[in-house]
């Protein structure tokens, strides 16, 4: 059975996002705390961020409330979805001023 910290974080991303059955928590427990990793659909996570991070920023806030009250340190991990980086540098075109052909 989950426990509040995770009931809550799942409430609230669900509340949050566009597709609410992509939601996925895994809660691990070790002697620095208790660690929960949040993977959402790729199109969901500019939900989740929040402009320059605010809302991420304040469901941390609000999960380490949660942990305080039930004596427990709590953090958020929100993992990056496959395919959501930047493009690689290998893929950018080349600067080199030798492949120019100037």
């Amino acid at each position: 059975m989950p426990i509040a910290d995770q009931e809550f974080l799942e409430y609230v991303i669900k509340a949050l996002v566009d597709h609410p059955e992509d939601v996925h928590i895994e809660r691990k427990v070790d002697e620095m705390g208790v660690l929960l990793s949040l993977r959402v659909n790729p199109k969901d996570m500019g939900q989740v961020i929040g402009r320059a991070g605010a809302t991420a920023k304040s469901i941390r806030n609000l999960i380490r409330i949660i942990g305080l009250k039930n004596q427990a340190r709590v953090n958020l991990k929100i993992e990056e979805p496959e395919g959501s980086r930047k493009v690689e540098e290998e893929a950018r075109p080349s600067t080199n001023l030798d492949d120019l052909n100037l």
